[in-house]
């Protein structure tokens, strides 16, 4: 980012007003039909741009936003409050407009980062597998004038959303290869080509267009590259930003408090509104410790994991709560507790390496004991032992 001018407190608040108006009055009220229609996703995508909203972390030569880490943050957990499907695809848009902005390719910023500031293009990432174990999924071998790319990227998101996108193969030598190809089938010749499958039948966020891309001998010029990386890039990458995944599940953690908060307005149940104090307590303590934690250069990587596991549990277990509250009408696909409990499963496993996954079922399979819900109850349970029997019944006679 660049660090020639610092962007003011006011112009950070600015950017969050301007979105939280848009995202309330326009993104609010379609947020089911944004969940599922991929047109009515590329539409509140496009509002966003309209806003300026999309090129938050390219810097005010470029055209952007460049507003701070915390600010973004922010805004990030506002658009998962409010839409999950819209949250998860302009992530992948913001992550690789901050990828160009690194690049030492001076071309490629010149050619993206003034149409990517101005709204003009879109572009997604593709570059999960490398987080996988084995054989390298996509593979790179250096050739005249740039790289020969071959293999599977299993998760793209952003099909026919997005202009292009920045793909990632491993090298012979263990370093990764990142690069910009055509978010579109391309032939570059009989053999050469990129080609997708159709959009995966997901459980939740099926909008969002997720595919599969196939390389097949598809040639990446030099000038397109992004980046070479080291070996276990990603994985350094991935300790660095675990708290960064943390703010769309503290912003599915919001939209449910906003279906128990609406429900008990119609049912107004102590019940119901104790569950909402309780939970919206959590959710702030919860939130007040990730943001220090951020603040904290010395903070060992035990308790982000511990943190991050925090907010994934608060999101399932609000989301839950606003199942609870919503009866049955909440079966029904198109309900708004049906669509935050299904984001809350996204967000679980959004960006979750071994680490995260090990640090989540520890939070959710705390021992039965440790629970503060039945930590008054177990307390009371204790083991029993004999020291000897009183025999209490009558002395059996003839009288009996």
């Amino acid at each position: 980012m660049n660090c020639d001018r610092q962007v003011s407190p006011k112009e950070n608040h600015s950017v969050l007003e301007i979105a939280h108006s848009y995202l309330l009055n326009s993104v609010a009220v379609k947020a089911n039909e944004i969940d599922s229609n991929p047109d009515a996703l590329m539409h509140a995508l496009q509002g966003l741009r309209d806003l300026g909203l999309l090129a938050l972390r390219v810097p005010q030569n470029w055209g952007g936003k460049e507003i701070s880490e915390e600010t973004f943050s922010d805004f990030q957990e506002l658009v998962a409050r409010y839409s999950g499907a819209l949250a998860f695809l302009q992530t992948q848009h913001q992550s690789a407009a901050a990828m160009l902005v690194a690049s030492s390719n001076s071309v490629l910023k010149q050619e993206y980062l003034p149409r990517i500031g101005k709204g003009e293009l879109l572009i997604g990432v593709g570059f999960s597998q490398l987080r996988r174990g084995g054989e390298p999924l996509t593979i790179a071998k250096l050739v005249p004038g740039g790289y020969q790319l071959d293999g599977i990227v299993p998760w793209v998101t952003g099909w026919g959303m997005f202009d292009d996108f920045i793909v990632a193969a491993t090298l012979p030598d263990g370093r990764a290869v990142f690069g910009v190809v055509p978010f579109q089938d391309t032939y570059q010749n009989s053999t050469s080509k990129i080609t997708f499958t159709s959009p995966a039948e997901l459980a939740a966020m099926t909008s969002t267009n997720t595919v599969t891309a196939n390389l097949n001998n598809y040639f990446l010029p030099q000038e397109r590259v992004v980046s070479i990386k080291p070996g276990g890039w990603i994985h350094e990458n991935d300790k660095n930003n675990i708290l960064r995944a943390t703010f769309l599940a503290t912003g599915c953690a919001f939209a449910g408090l906003d279906i128990i908060e609406s429900a008990l307005q119609t049912k107004s149940l102590p019940a119901i509104a104790a569950a909402l104090t309780a939970l919206q307590q959590e959710l702030n303590h919860c939130r007040t410790a990730i943001r220090q934690l951020q603040k904290n250069t010395h903070a060992q990587l035990s308790q982000k994991l511990q943190l991050r596991a925090w907010a994934i549990d608060l999101a399932t277990r609000i989301a839950h709560a606003a199942v609870t509250v919503s009866s049955g009408a909440a079966n029904y696909l198109h309900h708004p507790a049906q669509r935050v409990y299904r984001e809350a499963l996204v967000f679980t496993v959004t960006g979750q390496t071994s680490a995260v996954m090990e640090a989540t079922l520890e939070k959710l399979s705390r021992r039965w004991g440790d629970r503060g819900e039945n930590s008054d109850l177990s307390s009371q349970i204790q083991t029993i032992t004999y020291s000897r029997v009183i025999h209490l019944s009558h002395v059996i006679d003839t009288n009996i």
